[in-house]
């Protein structure tokens, strides 16, 4: 006749509510089941917010069209230092990222979306502005600054101000 092996738990010749036991002594008892968290009150976003969320999007997609043509001729030229080049790809890409995840943090209102979003479009401002009227490429530089321009003017509206400061 086949023998029955103890299931695993279970330490031989103990009634499996003696090895529980001896293991809530030893190590405490199970922690108790965490309190649901409050419902999340459902604030819908003023126009100016969803306005600034989807140039934020945009900006972001372009970024990740950006990142994929400099990795696109990272491999498919020479570049002076392979190093760089990539480095430039994973910055694009990061900021690409960083840009979606912040318009959906300002699609919803949240209270950290806002500081990255304004602190990206100096940034981004800065490289318009050399693309513009230093490097010579307008053509790249301009659109760049109406669209920074345009997302700060969104943040700064009275009700997009004030949709954050509740927060």
């Amino acid at each position: 006749m086949p023998r029955t092996l103890a299931p695993v738990t279970e330490e031989r010749g103990q009634r499996p509510s003696q090895g529980r036991r001896r293991a809530e002594r030893l190590l405490g008892g199970a922690a108790e089941p965490a309190a649901p968290r409050p419902a999340r009150p459902a604030s819908e976003a003023p126009p100016a917010v969803r306005r600034a969320a989807l140039v934020v999007a945009v900006e972001a997609a372009g970024l990740a069209v950006l990142a994929l043509v400099l990795l696109y001729l990272t491999f498919a030229s020479t570049p002076e230092s392979t190093g760089r080049a990539l480095a430039e790809v994973v910055y694009v890409g990061f900021f690409a990222v960083l840009l979606g995840a912040a318009a959906v943090g300002l699609w919803r209102v949240s209270g950290w979306a806002r500081g990255p979003v304004i602190v990206l479009q100096i940034l981004l401002g800065l490289f318009g502005y050399y693309s513009a009227f230093e490097w010579g490429g307008a053509f790249v530089g301009i659109p760049i600054l109406a669209l920074v321009g345009l997302e700060l003017y969104l943040l700064a509206t009275p009700e997009a101000r004030l949709a954050f400061h509740d927060r």
